[in-house]
């Protein structure tokens, strides 16, 4: 059987592995295909992360400096080093250089869970980063995420840019770091999986290099990414000079026929759901259930319950302890899809129907116990649409059993909706089977934009969940916007009320604006919810979101004022470091409970006290 190398590439949250490589692994291991496993995404962060990086990124920018003194050189392109940061970096980053490597260790232990000590390591990283990216500026890497030199929806903008010796960081650490090792193990094939767009440039990047090193192999991408472009991707061939073919939609049974393909000598035409190229022509492949990932709502039947999303994820060939994270987080699902799945700003499924299949509650904790048992971490991530309160029952009273049995207890989170079907009760036995944050889709507050949404929630239901979650133990995270079409100042104050009246119940959040993505129903019926036009511009070729026209409401721009200036109004934290992403909120979460100590409201001054989180 041919190899397979999996990647998953930068950005992505550095404290924890993504579900998609582990979850192909299992399948295709099960089914006897060897598999390499490559988080580029931490590599490149330990890789920039060390005191030689650092030193080289300053001489780089001592270069440039001496450069700009003598006259910019010829053909040099792209924006000005900014000449502050260039002086920031030169004066501090030899003393960052000296401290980095201490740092990373810090965040990979139980001492980042104490107050002082994270938030100094957590800064030494941050402006690590920062002097790390420079030299490529724009181009910006932080531990919150990758600001591309380019745009990345533009085919032509992309093509220029995976070849950017001057603004791509990606080019130089791919160079030393996996493209040796490809050589040397020599796969037939490369899948490269692509979730986000902010993973697009890094992801091509990979791919050209494969290509311009001459080695035989067969590159594919794959991921929820590609599968939004899944229309696009084959009226844009010039991207085929990076890869062979693309993997819309699940990936585990189209590249397990892949592999088989590749060994055997076989058709590619057989292949199911691959966009792949032929000689000079994109050939678009149906899926076994009927027609090709180029319809918009293919019918995909339900999985048994013996196939791919049943399997135990995968991690064997992942470092799962060198994460930057003081103890392992590792991604489980529920479910696949929402089971919701009508919420007219979200485009779950890709506009495909059939997409909610859930787990059985039982098979997700012995899911839990096991990697519990083979990989000895303490914390579990959903990373679900929507958990059922359903499965949450069942889940939470096994969990205590299990416990009461002898096994170490799980500290673990997800997403919910507020349904009425969440009831104290209900988390109560959350809490005491180890739940310790819930990320709720708050998005609004105002009762008419709930219903334009077709969010299916009500208000006063919204407010008894987050106090009666609260009242557990259980932190509350989450997420609203504003600019929705046809939103009114009066709406967006509605969420602002609403939000401060819960301040102290609320413990973290991520406001933004609303932006109109691909197969979302705004995109596919834009014309029921308030939308006049959606501006499609042809250079923007590989684009997932789009500016628009709307009939009435708060423009973009208003949008992003209100939620700037309710930013800039927040009281300032402590110990930021801990609300900066999923992973670190949960532990810190889980420590505060372990300590007793009372979960911070989001909105709450904090006073002194106790130095130690």
């Amino acid at each position: 059987m041919a190899k397979v190398v999996l990647v998953f590439p930068p950005y992505w949250t550095p404290a924890m592995p993504h579900l998609a490589l582990p979850a192909l692994s299992s399948y295709l291991r099960a089914h006897g295909v060897e598999v390499i496993q490559r988080d580029l995404n931490l590599e490149v962060f330990e890789r920039a992360l060390t005191r030689s990086y650092l030193e080289e990124s300053l001489g780089r920018l001592r270069d440039a400096t001496r450069e700009r003194t003598a006259g910019r050189r010829p053909g040099a392109a792209g924006p000005e080093l900014p000449r502050e940061r260039i002086q920031w970096a030169l004066t501090e980053g030899p003393r960052l250089a000296a401290q980095v490597e201490q740092a990373v260790s810090v965040i990979r232990s139980p001492a980042f869970l104490d107050g002082p000590t994270g938030l100094q390591a957590f800064l030494t990283i941050s402006r690590s980063l920062e002097v790390a990216s420079l030299p490529f500026f724009p181009a910006a890497l932080d531990l919150l995420g990758y600001t591309s030199p380019a745009p990345v929806d533009s085919s032509r903008v992309l093509l220029q840019a995976v070849r950017d010796e001057q603004h791509n960081m990606f080019l130089g650490l791919f160079r030393r770091g996996i493209l040796p090792d490809l050589v040397r193990e020599q796969p037939a094939i490369v899948g490269i999986s692509i979730p986000t767009e902010g993973q697009m440039l890094a992801g091509m990047t990979l791919a050209h290099l494969i290509k311009q090193s001459g080695l035989d192999c067969h590159v594919t991408v794959g991921g929820p990414h590609i599968t939004m472009l899944r229309e696009q991707l084959p009226r844009v061939p010039a991207l085929f000079r990076l890869i062979d073919s693309a993997i819309p939609f699940e990936g585990e049974e189209p590249l397990l026929r892949l592999a088989e393909t590749l060994a055997t000598g076989g058709d590619l035409a057989a292949v199911p759901n691959l966009i792949w190229r032929d000689g000079t022509a994109v050939r678009v492949n149906a899926s076994p259930s009927g027609p090709g990932p180029g319809t918009n709502r293919a019918a995909i039947p339900l999985v048994s319950r013996t196939g791919p999303a049943w399997l135990l994820p995968d991690f064997d060939g992942l470092p799962v302890g060198r994460y930057l994270s003081p103890y392992p987080v590792l991604p489980l699902l529920t479910a696949h899809g929402c089971y919701h799945g009508d919420c007219a700003f979200c485009n779950v499924g890709y506009g495909r129907g059939g997409h909610f299949r859930p787990l059985r509650p039982e098979q997700v904790v012995e899911q839990m116990l096991a990697l519990q048992h083979k990989y000895g971490v303490r914390h579990i991530f959903f990373a679900d649409e929507a958990m059922t309160p359903h499965s949450m029952r069942i889940m939470s009273a096994q969990l205590q059993e299990h416990v009461r049995n002898g096994a170490a207890p799980l500290h673990w989170c997800g997403c919910m909706r507020f349904e009425r079907a969440i009831t104290a009760d209900l988390l109560q036995s959350m809490a005491a089977a180890g739940c310790r944050m819930i990320l709720f889709g708050l998005e609004t507050a105002s009762e008419r934009m709930i219903a334009l949404m077709e969010k299916g929630t009500r208000r006063e239901t919204m407010s008894r969940i987050l106090k009666e979650s609260a009242a557990t133990g259980i932190w509350n995270h989450t997420f609203f916007f504003f600019g929705f079409p046809t939103e009114t100042m009066a709406d967006a104050q509605e969420t602002v009320n609403f939000v401060y009246a819960h301040g102290d119940v609320i413990h973290s959040a991520s406001p933004g604006e609303f932006v109109l993505e691909r197969y979302s129903p705004v995109h596919l019926r834009p014309r029921d919810f308030g939308v006049r036009r959606i501006i499609e511009r042809p250079e923007q070729d590989l684009a997932i979101y789009f500016d628009y026209e709307l009939e009435s409401g708060l423009d973009e721009q208003m949008a992003r004022t209100i939620t700037e200036r309710l930013l800039d109004v927040l009281p300032r934290k402590r110990y930021g470091q801990y609300y900066a992403q999923d992973a670190y909120r949960l532990q810190y979460a889980g420590h505060l409970r372990e300590q007793d100590r009372p979960l911070p409201g989001w909105l709450a001054e904090e006073n002194g006290g106790d130095d130690r989180a």
